[in-house]
């Protein structure tokens, strides 16, 4: 009987150090990087906003219906849409884009906005939605900064 006890006391022990050593992996995914995020898709114009106020139809239509193509490898592509302001443009251009000041900021070679910067602060990026902060020039005033969002 005492050795049948024992080698019950014994199964409990292993059994309490084997049991917790079983626990079950974390399903919590690995978070996507901003180089994933940013070209898993292309991105279209949105809205934008200047000093709280939209200022969406203040663009050109031929401006709003480009579209936005990241590559992982720091080039990309925008597409003027279905409809070109310049109608000798050609229909897609090349650019190169990279992150800057630990991925807060994103550079891009192509003038997105007429009047606008190279130089996009990143207020937020998602998987369906990029929100940049820029520097505009109109022909006459000011600059001022502009809220741009831009969707898949």
């Amino acid at each position: 009987m005492k050795k049948y006890l024992q080698a019950l006391s014994i199964s409990f022990l292993l059994v309490g150090f084997i049991l917790p050593s079983c626990k079950k992996d974390s399903n919590t995914p690995t978070p996507k990087t901003k180089t994933t995020l940013i070209s898993q898709s292309s991105w279209k114009f949105s809205s934008a906003t200047a000093g709280g106020v939209d200022v969406s139809g203040s663009l050109q239509n031929c401006q709003k219906d480009n579209i936005l193509t990241f590559n992982a490898g720091g080039t990309g592509t925008l597409d003027e849409g279905p409809t070109k302001c310049n109608s000798g443009d050609p229909q897609v251009g090349a650019f190169t884009w990279n992150f800057q000041n630990s991925e807060t900021i994103l550079f891009v070679s192509a003038t997105i906005f007429t009047g606008g910067s190279s130089t996009f602060n990143i207020v937020s990026l998602t998987e369906t939605q990029l929100v940049v902060s820029f520097e505009y020039t109109p022909s006459s005033g000011p600059t001022v900064i502009v809220i741009a969002t831009f969707v898949h």
